[in-house]
């Protein structure tokens, strides 16, 4: 799902935030197992089904979304991707039986939420998880759930790019971000917010974060076609302001780990992930990794986002993009399991199973 400011600019917003990754909230029926719940807070590129709730252009619950789904017999469930995301991914490779809940659905509640639950924009998700807590605390008892929240669940976010794309870099209605504030001074006012947000899940007892830096923006087949590149081109701009933000986020993770006592934040380098995927593509099975594999517009197909209008590719495991915006499955497949086995050059202080077993 996209934060609260890229839903109302409509389907232009929906980026993948790199991978940004986040992985489905889920948890296993018996609450003594040593599994826990993994709730998941970002953008679309992990979004299990909150935009089919939302009035917004912003829909993955149309098809050919879906059609690789497995579990749901290849109908569209509001997954921005061919198949499974990178949460659906990791909470199967970690062992967990369930995919993701999204909060907004009319099942998110009761025993339900054990099994993780999928949310909105960021501030708004920290609200919403709020109220999770809360029901934590009445099927568990007030002991137990702080127990199963702070030692036993994963906490996943990724912000960041649909900043970057709603300000910085989206035609027309950037100019003035631009003119009004420095790439020095946004980045302060993202990282200080991120700073307050983080602080809050830990108030809430969250300790265990995987935070997924920016990936390389530019190079997705939107900012490719409306900035008239070649195929082996990315827009320097948007990937410049993007290092520029991991830098600092890099910075902020390290802080916290020193300042709030029993958390481990760990750092996915999902930038060089993607980008590797991306420049290397053919060593990994790739024919493509700048157009859309179901899309129109444009030389790569990166302007109309994927709907039964779209045209979609035959070879859909051969492409790195599903949509102008959004990984394929099979391009899932491989970032998701770099963090959960990669070493610190993609994913430190420890990946993810190391995480699941602290």
């Amino acid at each position: 799902m996209v934060t609260v400011e890229a839903w109302s600019f409509g389907f232009v917003l929906l980026w993948f935030s790199t991978l940004s990754y986040y992985y489905p909230v889920h948890a296993a029926d018996d609450t003594n197992s040593s599994l826990g719940a993994s709730f998941i807070f970002g953008d679309s590129l992990v979004d299990a089904g909150n935009n089919n709730y939302l009035s917004t252009l912003s829909r993955a619950n149309i098809p050919p979304n879906g059609i690789d789904f497995k579990a749901s017999g290849g109908n569209p469930t509001g997954r921005y991707t061919n198949g499974r995301t990178i949460g659906d991914i990791v909470g199967e490779e970690l062992g967990i039986p369930n995919y993701a809940v999204p909060y907004l659905a009319p099942n998110s509640t009761g025993r339900a939420i054990l099994y993780g639950v999928n949310r909105l924009g960021l501030d708004i998700q920290i609200d919403f998880f709020n109220n999770t807590r809360k029901q934590f605390d009445a099927l568990l008892g007030a002991s137990k759930a702080k127990d199963y929240i702070s030692k036993r669940s994963i906490f996943s976010i990724t912000i960041g790019a649909n900043d970057f794309l709603n300000n910085y870099l989206l035609p027309v209605l950037s100019i003035g971000a631009r003119i009004s504030q420095s790439p020095d001074a946004f980045i302060d006012d993202m990282i200080s917010h991120f700073r307050n947000q983080l602080t809050r899940l830990y108030q809430l007892d969250a300790r265990k974060f995987v935070v997924g830096n920016v990936g390389p923006i530019g190079c997705i087949p939107y900012q490719k076609t409306i900035n008239q590149l070649n195929e082996n081109e990315c827009v320097d701009l948007a990937n410049k302001l993007a290092i520029q933000y991991n830098g600092r986020l890099k910075d902020l993770l390290t802080e916290m780990n020193g300042k709030l006592p029993g958390s481990v934040f760990v750092h996915a380098n999902v930038y060089d992930l993607v980008l590797e995927l991306i420049t290397n593509y053919k060593q990994y099975g790739f024919t493509s990794a700048s157009k859309a594999c179901c899309g129109n517009g444009g030389q790569f197909a990166g302007i109309i986002p994927c709907g039964p209008t779209s045209s979609m590719c035959d070879d859909r495991d051969k492409h790195v993009f599903w949509d102008p915006y959004h990984p394929s499955e099979a391009a899932n497949l491989i970032i998701a399991r770099q963090l959960l086995n990669g070493n610190t050059k993609v994913i430190s202080p420890v990946n993810l199973k190391q995480l699941r077993n602290l």
